[in-house]
């Protein structure tokens, strides 16, 4: 008898549930607005994809990634592979000394209580010292001293920033966007980030496959004799180009896609880490190489100090991740979402 009423009543609690759900339109029912047609949720805000401040559009494509000269170095680390690369935006120019300036300004007013001032000068800052420690008997005083806070440089890429650094800042410039996206009422943009080796390559390319610089190449100099970057062009030479340092952003002609200083004036971090066997081991579409426990991080462009070798698109270099050197600077990327059509 126990028995018979405890099954008895399983058997009405599930048909009520049943009968609730139904009611609610879990399975049916409720709202029939639409007239029984599977249309989605209704009254949903439209997207439209908008470049952000301060970046260009890199459209999707395929391309041969890889050495596009030969490999005097012989490192037999970047064969040529063709990948494919969705849409994209990338920053028109490395991140400036000023742009820079306004995160660390944010970080010191608002965080100082939950990271404290030592830590962010330790972590964040960026290493103004590398000036003199980078080299060897090198009068770097000058540099030391006004680089990244006189406004006299507000307009020269940031440098002495580490991976790390660089990928906190892209961390705070999405807080900084998407807070006040959400404050207007809009949906959050794609996170920043540092681009993947594959996108720094493709975009350096700007379009021209094989091509051995971001102007196409194969020399250095321009129709009327110039240099075509900021670089060392010769033994002891830094000043060719009309700079002995880093020059301003926009101060040499951009590529295709509209982007400035892909090769020369500093090297940039992706956000790859280094393996000299990569290219085999990564994917053909979208390729990124994940190791968190590699330090060594991937570096692209070459620098105001490196000859002409290392401003070709397809050569890679690296660096250690808490290094901060006076010749590696970085940009930003971010997804591009929905289609480009």
């Amino acid at each position: 008898m126990i028995k018979v009423f405890s099954k008895f009543r399983h058997m009405c609690l599930i048909g009520g549930l049943a009968l609730l759900m139904q009611g609610c339109g879990l399975f049916g029912g409720g709202n029939y607005d639409d007239k029984g047609n599977l249309v989605g949720v209704p009254n949903r805000e439209g997207w439209e994809a908008k470049t952000p401040f301060g970046m260009v559009e890199i459209p999707a494509g395929t391309f041969h990634m890889g050495q596009a000269d030969e490999d005097v170095a012989f490192t037999q680390s970047n064969f040529n592979k063709q990948v494919t690369i969705n849409q994209f935006y990338m920053d028109d120019s490395e991140i400036t000394n000023n742009e820079y300036r306004q995160y660390i300004h944010v970080l010191l007013e608002d965080s100082v209580s939950d990271l404290g001032e030592e830590l962010i000068y330790e972590r964040y800052y960026p290493d103004t010292a590398s000036w003199n420690t980078d080299f060897s008997h090198h009068l770097g005083d000058p540099m030391v001293a006004y680089y990244f806070s006189h406004p006299g440089y507000d307009d020269y890429p940031v440098v002495g920033v580490s991976w790390e650094a660089a990928k906190h800042f892209a961390k705070w410039r999405s807080n900084h966007m998407n807070q006040y996206r959400e404050a207007q009422g809009e949906f959050r943009m794609p996170d920043f980030r540092l681009p993947s080796e594959a996108e720094w390559e493709y975009a350096a390319r700007g379009g021209r496959d094989m091509a051995m610089y971001p102007w196409g190449g194969p020399y250095t100099r321009n129709a009327a004799g110039c240099l075509s970057a900021n670089f060392k062009s010769g033994r002891g030479n830094y000043y060719d180009d009309g700079f002995s340092y880093t020059a301003p952003v926009y101060t040499f002609l951009p590529n295709e896609f509209g982007i400035y200083d892909m090769a020369g004036n500093v090297a940039e971090w992706c956000e790859d880490a280094y393996n000299p066997a990569a290219v085999p081991l990564v994917w053909d579409l979208n390729p990124k190489f994940f190791d968190d426990d590699q330090p060594k991080k991937v570096v692209r462009g070459g620098s105001w100090k490196d000859v002409a070798y290392y401003l070709q698109t397809g050569t890679r270099t690296f660096e250690f991740k808490d290094s901060t050197r006076s010749y590696i600077g970085f940009r930003c990327v971010m997804d591009y979402l929905g289609s480009p059509y």
